[in-house]
C-alpha cells in the first residue's frame, strides 16, 4: 500500500542560479514553509547530481547574517557600520541622488557594475541591471568578462563565434583527453562532465592534466600530470606544433582545406621569420617542462586521435591570455581534431547551443560609455587618464562583490573612498557592501520562481520552483529597479508577474513547453540523437557551411586581429614573455609566481561566510617543499605573501603537488584587514595586478610575490 505524504510536507525542485556553469537538480524537502534538507538525484537519463554548494543552500537561506532590511551607512566607509532604514527612505534617497546626479553632471556620471550574482532566466543580475540603466540613458559601465575574456576574443578571431562547445558524451569517442588548466571536479561546467570523464577512462581513454599544480581532478582522474610555469602555456603549445612539423605529423589535407594562414605560422614556429626555432628545447627553458615530455604529448595528440584537448579558462587569465587560447585552437586545428567525433574545438569559451531561452526583459538599445573592468578604479581615480569625460559621481553595484573579486584590491579601496555615493544589492554585508552608502537586501533564488539553464553543455532546463516565502523586507533586483523606475517617472513596461514573464519567454522559443507543463515535469530535456560536435557541419560539408570568419575557415592568421594593427595582439598565435612572468627581472625581488584557482566551496566569493560550506574549503597557500625549506617554513605554519600592491597572512600547505617557484591560493576568500592593513582573510586580489591583457583578458594568474615566515 502506497504511503500517504505527510501533512504540510512538500518535495520541491529547483536549481542553483550562481556562476559555476552547471545547473544541477536540487530536491528540496520542505515542511511548514521551512527547509528540512536538500538532496539531489539524476533524472530523465541526465547526470544532474549537485555539489556541496547546492546541497548546503539551507545554510545560506537561514544564515544569521543575512540582510533583512535596507541599511544606511553611519560609520566611515569600509567599517561596516550601518543602521536599518525603511524601503521608502532607501528608495527616496537613491532616486533623489540619481536625479540630482543626472541634473548636475549628466547620465555619464552614473556608473553601474554588474556581474554574475544570479544567472537565472528572469532574475538574471546582468540583464535586469543593464535594463534599468538603459532606461535612464547613456550611463557608464564596464566591459570584459573576468572569467573568459581571453577565450572570448580568441574564439571570435579564430572561429568567428563563441559557440565552440561539444556535448560531454562526445568524450566517449575520444582516445586521449587533455585537460589543460582545467579542474572540473571544482569548476564543474556541467554536472555531466565528471561522469563522462570517468566513463571514458573506464573504457580505456587516457587522461592527461597540464597544470602548474596537481589539482583535485588531476589527483583523482589523470593518468599523467604535466607541470609548467604559469603564463608559459603558449610556448609549450607552439613547441608541440614544432614537433608535428619536424616529424611530419600534421594532417596536411585537413590544414589545407579548413584553415587559413598556416604557412605564415609555420614560418614563425620554425624560426624563419625571427631566427628563433620554437622547438621543445626552447620551450623547456621557458616553461620548466622537460623537452621529452613536450615531444611525447605532441606525438600522443596525433597518434591517439581522436583526441579532445579541453582548455580551461585559467591559463587565459594571464598577461597575454588570448595567445594561450589562440595557440590551443591552432593545435587542435592542425591535428585535425576539430569537428570530428571524439575531438574538441579547443580554446573557445565552450558555449553550446542545444536549446536556450534567449528572450529577456524589454530594454532600450543603448550604447553605454564603457571602461574595461580592470580599468574601473583608474577611471574613478583619474577619469581623463582613461578617456572619460565625466567623473564617477554615483556607483551602483549589483550581483558583484567588486572590491573582493576585481584586481588590485588596495587601489579599489582608494577608488571606492572617492565615489560620492555608492549603492549595492546584497544577501550579506560583503567586503564591497561595507563601503556602500545604501545596501538593499535581495531575495535568495529559492524565494522566487524562475528557469535554470546551463550555459556550458547540457540539453535541458530546470524549473526553479518558489520554495519559500522570502523575508518580508527583502526584494528581487527586478522589483527594486521597477520601484526606482516608478519614483523616477520612467516608463519601464507593463506590470507582469514573474509567471507571466516566464510564460512570455517560453512562448518565444520553439521546442519549449509552456510554464504549466514545465512546472509539472520539473525538467525539460531536449532530444539530441547523437553527441553534439562543434563545427561538425563545417568539416563534413565545407562548401555549404563556412566558418563565420572573413576567410570562411579556421583562422590561424586572424584578419580580425590584423585589422587592429596592435603589435601586442599579433594576427598569429605568438609567445610573448609576460610582465610578472618567469622571465621578468622582478623575479629577483618577487621570485614566486602566484596563481588563484577556484574553490570547491565557493562560487567566486559566494558562501565564504557560510561555515558549513567553508569547512569543506582548502584555503591554505600551496607551496613547494623546496621553496618552503629555503624560507624555513614548515607545513601549517603562517606566512606573509606580499608584493608592491599589498600583503596577506595565510596558513601554508607544504606539498609536492605544486611545482617549484609557484604558489597557489584559492580565490574568493573575503578580505579582512588587520590594524596594519594586512589581509587576514586570504584574498588573493590584494596581490594581483590590474593591467589587462592587450585583448582584455584579466591577468589574475600573472602575479609575482615573495613569501616570508611569520615570526609573531
Amino acid at each position: 500500500m502506497k504511503a500517504k505524504p505527510e501533512k504540510n510536507r512538500q518535495i520541491l525542485t529547483t536549481t542553483c542560479s550562481f556562476d559555476c556553469g552547471s545547473r544541477c537538480l536540487l530536491t528540496v524537502h520542505v515542511r511548514n514553509n521551512r527547509i528540512e534538507h536538500i538532496s539531489s538525484e539524476n533524472r530523465s537519463k541526465l547526470h544532474l547530481k549537485a555539489c556541496l554548494r547546492g546541497l548546503a543552500q539551507k545554510s545560506v537561506v537561514y544564515h544569521s547574517d543575512r540582510l533583512r532590511f535596507p541599511l544606511k551607512r553611519i560609520g566611515k566607509r569600509g567599517t561596516g557600520i550601518f543602521e536599518p532604514i525603511s524601503w521608502d527612505e532607501a528608495l527616496e534617497t537613491i532616486s533623489d541622488k540619481i536625479q540630482n546626479t543626472i541634473s548636475k553632471f549628466g547620465t555619464g556620471s552614473l556608473y553601474f557594475v554588474t556581474n554574475t550574482g544570479s544567472m537565472a532566466t528572469l532574475h538574471n543580475t546582468p540583464h535586469v541591471t543593464q535594463r534599468f540603466f538603459s532606461l535612464l540613458g547613456k550611463c557608464t559601465t564596464t566591459w570584459g568578462d573576468p572569467s573568459l575574456e581571453g577565450a572570448h576574443q580568441s574564439a571570435l578571431a579564430t572561429f568567428g563565434t563563441t559557440v565552440t562547445g561539444s556535448s560531454r558524451d562526445n568524450l566517449l569517442s575520444s582516445k586521449l583527453i587533455v585537460l589543460w588548466g582545467w579542474n572540473p571536479l571544482v569548476s564543474r561546467f556541467g554536472p555531466d562532465t565528471v561522469p563522462y570523464l570517468k566513463q571514458a577512462q573506464a573504457a580505456g581513454t587516457r587522461i592527461v592534466c597540464v597544470d602548474p599544480r596537481k589539482s583535485q581532478t588531476c589527483a583523482a582522474l589523470a593518468d599523467q600530470w604535466i607541470s609548467l610555469k604559469p603564463g608559459t602555456d603558449t610556448a609549450f603549445l607552439i613547441a608541440m606544433v614544432h614537433v608535428m612539423i619536424a616529424e611530419n605529423l600534421l594532417d596536411q589535407s585537413y590544414v589545407d582545406r579548413y584553415t587559413h594562414g598556416f604557412g605564415q605560422f609555420h614560418a614563425y614556429v620554425t624560426g624563419e621569420t625571427d631566427g628563433v626555432i620554437k622547438d621543445p628545447a626552447w620551450a623547456q627553458g621557458i616553461c620548466g617542462t622537460p623537452a621529452d615530455t613536450i615531444v611525447n604529448l605532441a606525438r600522443a595528440y596525433i597518434d591517439d586521435k581522436p583526441a579532445a584537448l579541453i582548455a580551461g579558462w585559467a591559463p587565459g587569465r594571464t598577461a597575454f591570455g588570448e595567445q594561450f587560447h589562440r595557440a590551443v585552437s591552432t593545435l587542435a586545428a592542425i591535428s585535425g581534431n576539430i569537428g570530428i567525433a571524439g575531438g574538441h574545438a579547443a580554446g573557445g569559451p565552450d558555449y553550446i547551443d542545444l536549446g536556450f531561452i534567449e528572450e529577456t526583459l524589454p530594454s532600450p538599445d543603448i550604447s553605454h560609455h564603457t571602461v574595461h573592468f580592470t580599468e574601473l578604479y583608474d577611471s574613478i581615480l583619474d577619469p581623463k587618464s582613461r578617456g572619460n569625460q565625466q567623473d564617477c559621481q554615483l556607483l551602483y553595484i549589483v550581483g558583484c562583490n567588486l572590491l573582493n573579486q576585481n584586481l588590485n584590491l588596495n587601489k579599489g579601496i582608494r577608488a571606492l573612498q572617492k565615489v560620492d555615493f555608492l549603492v549595492t544589492h546584497e544577501l550579506f554585508l560583503t567586503p564591497t557592501a561595507k563601503f556602500a552608502d545604501v545596501v538593499l537586501p535581495v531575495q535568495h533564488f529559492m524565494e522566487t520562481e524562475d528557469i535554470g539553464q546551463p550555459f556550458v553543455g547540457g540539453p535541458y532546463c530546470i524549473h526553479m520552483q518558489k520554495i519559500l516565502n522570502p523575508p518580508p523586507d527583502t526584494k528581487t533586483d527586478l522589483e527594486i529597479f521597477s520601484m526606482l523606475a516608478e519614483r523616477l517617472g520612467i516608463e519601464h513596461d507593463e506590470k507582469r508577474s514573474d509567471a507571466q514573464w516566464l510564460e512570455t519567454f517560453l512562448e518565444s522559443e520553439p521546442g519549449f513547453p509552456n510554464l504549466e507543463t514545465l512546472r509539472t515535469t520539473g525538467i525539460h530535456k531536449f532530444e539530441v540523437k547523437n553527441p553534439h560536435v562543434a563545427f561538425r557541419e563545417q568539416i563534413e560539408n565545407p562548401g555549404k557551411n563556412k566558418f563565420p570568419t572573413p576567410s570562411g575557415k579556421i583562422e590561424i592568421f586572424s584578419h580580425r586581429f590584423a585589422e587592429m594593427k596592435n603589435a601586442n595582439i599579433p594576427p598569429l598565435p605568438t609567445y610573448i614573455p609576460s610582465p610578472e612572468g618567469p622571465e621578468d627581472t622582478q623575479v629577483e625581488v618577487y621570485p614566486i609566481q602566484l596563481i588563484s584557482p577556484h574553490s570547491r566551496a565557493r562560487a567566486n566569493s559566494q558562501f565564504d561566510n557560510v561555515k558549513r560550506i567553508k569547512k569543506q574549503a582548502d584555503d591554505t597557500l600551496w607551496m613547494n617543499p623546496i621553496d618552503a625549506q629555503q624560507r624555513n617554513i614548515q607545513d601549517r605554519e603562517s606566512a606573509y605573501v606580499y608584493n608592491q600592491r599589498g600583503c596577506i597572512r595565510v596558513t601554508v600547505n607544504v606539498t609536492p603537488r605544486i611545482m617549484k617557484g609557484c604558489a597557489s591560493i584559492d580565490q574568493g576568500q573575503w578580505y579582512a584587514p588587520d590594524d596594519h592593513g594586512i589581509d587576514t582573510g586570504g584574498c588573493a586580489n590584494v596581490l594581483t595586478t590590474d593591467r589587462k591583457s592587450p585583448a582584455g583578458a584579466f591577468p589574475c594568474n600573472t602575479c609575482l610575490v615573495q613569501i616570508e615566515k611569520c615570526l609573531d
